[in-house]
């Protein structure tokens, strides 16, 4: 079997989760003898192709003459190319946004149907553009390429999807990472996102989720059916075995929150929790390792709580500098207000470090061996907190148990998941 895969990073060139969560899957359907085409709009020539052949949208010309693309152009005019949109990850361009810029399909069809685009492979001003030069390009691929089968990974890449699935025949598989209800919450939603999304799910012959959190969201707002819609919850690498030194500046005990600091993600009930904490205990520092909107009004908080000196900004941390920041923590945080899954938890899991998680996560679904909360019980994320730095026993067996249950959810057990939807779309499409 032969997949096409859409993504829109790959490590290490990752500003999140997307990138972590399609790496995992390709290593996994390779132990389950499936071969992958990955597309991303920008390749740097360091990524790890062991399990996936890497295609550089860059490098592949349009041939915008060709009847097939120029029929899905035709089609593709409801997206307004220049348009301002949150962007799903990085954190670093959204100082970038500005307001009300809308450009015409007319002004930027030149850039979109030339021979070759430069994408940037990044979340900014131009993303709607890369967008949809990106589904030019999967026309393209399409037309050029073998395969069974369509895989789309998040919003980004659902346009591209549906330009390979309407060139090619072939069937369509779209994964649902996070929805805009998710990013934005339901009373800021992008229109233009949401339309994306929906689009794409009605497009495809089947919709994967990462958690039933999701599925649900997906059927309910998006009006997908049901039996179209099947969860499949992401999971996580072994353990890396690098050994680091850490050296440990301070005598306190450290809780650590580890992302983006938006709406989504609940820092602000993690400030509160940190000042019920530091009113009965003075010896907790707590590292807020993250950047976004939010980043500036968390800084106000924490200075109106009086409690910035033990409180740490550490801007966004990727790659090895996580896992130094685990060796570091004592406690890991998530309070996140809706989170189609989270792969943070197990990560810090893995690296010994107990986890108090929001009930409102899809990564709940699956842990055992983590203290859940609701995002905006601030107290009783505090007691969650202080009894895992203050109680011995109740922290090792948090860290014990814990390291056993993420052993157990491997990229290739929900790989295995994944082929079975591949399989049952395949055989369908026989009929």
């Amino acid at each position: 079997m032969k997949v096409l895969m859409f993504g829109w990073e790959f490590p290490p060139h990752i500003t999140g989760g997307l990138g972590t969560a399609s790496y995992g899957l390709t290593k996994g359907l390779l132990k389950h003898d499936v071969e992958m085409i990955f597309v991303v709009p920008k390749a740097y020539g360091d990524e790890d192709q062991r399990a996936v052949r890497i295609v550089d949208a860059s490098d592949i010309p349009v041939n915008y003459k060709q009847k097939n693309i120029q029929e899905f152009w035709n089609k593709l005019t409801y997206l307004e190319i220049g348009s301002n949109i949150r962007p799903y990850i990085d954190p670093e361009d959204f100082a970038q946004i500005h307001e009300d810029v809308k450009h015409s399909i007319k002004e930027k069809e030149h850039l979109i149907l030339g021979e070759k685009y430069s994408f940037s492979g990044k979340y900014g001003n131009n993303l709607m553009e890369e967008v949809a030069r990106y589904a030019m390009v999967g026309a393209s691929i399409a037309s050029q390429y073998d395969f069974d089968i369509i895989h789309a990974h998040d919003w980004l890449t659902y346009m591209a999807g549906i330009a390979a699935k309407e060139v090619s025949g072939k069937p369509l598989v779209v994964h649902m990472h996070a929805t805009e209800y998710d990013r934005a919450g339901e009373d800021n939603i992008n229109t233009e996102v949401f339309g994306i999304e929906q689009k794409g799910m009605k497009e495809a012959d089947r919709v994967i989720t990462v958690s039933n959190l999701t599925r649900d969201i997906v059927i309910k707002y998006y009006d997908i059916p049901a039996e179209k819609v099947q969860t499949v919850h992401n999971a996580i690498e072994p353990a890396n075995k690098t050994n680091f030194e850490v050296q440990r500046s301070v005598k306190e005990k450290v809780v650590t929150f580890l992302g983006r600091l938006t709406f989504q993600k609940g820092p602000e009930y993690f400030v509160e929790a940190a000042k019920l904490i530091l009113d009965k205990d003075e010896n907790v520092r707590f590292v807020m390792a993250g950047n976004g909107d939010m980043f500036e009004s968390l800084i106000k908080r924490v200075a109106e709580l009086k409690i910035a000196s033990k409180f740490h900004f550490t801007g966004f941390l990727k790659g090895d500098d996580v896992d130094k920041m685990f060796l570091l923590s004592d406690v890991f945080v998530m309070p996140s207000v809706s989170e189609p899954f989270g792969l943070v938890p197990l990560e810090a899991m893995r690296s010994n470090v107990p986890v108090v998680i929001s009930k409102q996560s899809g990564v709940a679904e699956v842990l055992k061996n983590a203290i859940k909360i609701d995002f905006w019980d601030v107290e009783g994320m505090a007691d969650a907190i202080y009894g895992l730095l203050h109680y011995e026993s109740l922290a090792k067996m948090f860290i014990k148990n814990g390291v056993e249950e993420v052993d157990n959810l491997k990229w290739e057990h929900a790989a295995l998941q994944v082929k079975e939807v591949y399989q049952r779309v395949l055989a369908l499409k026989e009929k």
